[in-house]
């Protein structure tokens, strides 16, 4: 299976690079379930996840080169915000370049719905991890038997995040 995406948020110097996206982040429907796609930078937008779990995305795949030490602990905002699990796949390592050396941060995770940590890489190592994950909980929205992550949103207030 194969599908594109280019990334939505340009961070740094990619902003000198390359040309953002201008389509909505995918979900793709899988036998391993509706995974919805963001890239490094994304974590940082709010909306990026919440566009993919409004689109039905169980699982968010986010391949990174993570650079500032505090990103992955943003997933589990975005997992536990939308009720969707969370798979954060890092580099780890430095790059070194003309005029600038990068250090990647390391800390592949897999987190739930619920943020609980169901595997943690090393910063420095190589590692594989496995999670079994059940889709039944991406699929429960409601918080309390009053509270849905997603209906209870109140849109009619928001126009001012949408506004340029």
């Amino acid at each position: 299976m194969a599908h594109a995406y280019r990334k939505i948020h340009l961070f740094d110097r990619e902003k000198d690079l390359f040309d953002k996206a201008h389509n909505q982040p995918p979900v793709i429907v899988t036998p391993a379930g509706r995974i919805g796609l963001m890239i490094c930078f994304d974590w940082l937008f709010p909306e990026t996840a919440r566009l993919l779990a409004l689109s039905g995305a169980e699982i968010i795949a986010h391949p990174s080169n993570l650079i500032l030490r505090y990103c992955q602990k943003a997933m589990f905002s975005r997992s536990v915000e939308n009720g969707v699990f969370s798979i954060t796949a890092n580099r780890i390592g430095r790059e070194d370049r003309v005029g600038r050396s990068l250090t990647f941060t390391g800390l592949s995770q897999i987190m739930s719905p619920r943020g609980d940590i169901l595997v943690a890489a090393p910063e420095d190592q190589d590692h594989v991890g496995l999670a079994t994950i059940d889709l039944n909980l991406a699929d429960e929205k409601m918080i309390t038997p009053h509270n849905h992550r997603l209906n209870d949103r109140r849109v009619d207030l928001y126009r001012p995040l949408i506004s340029t």
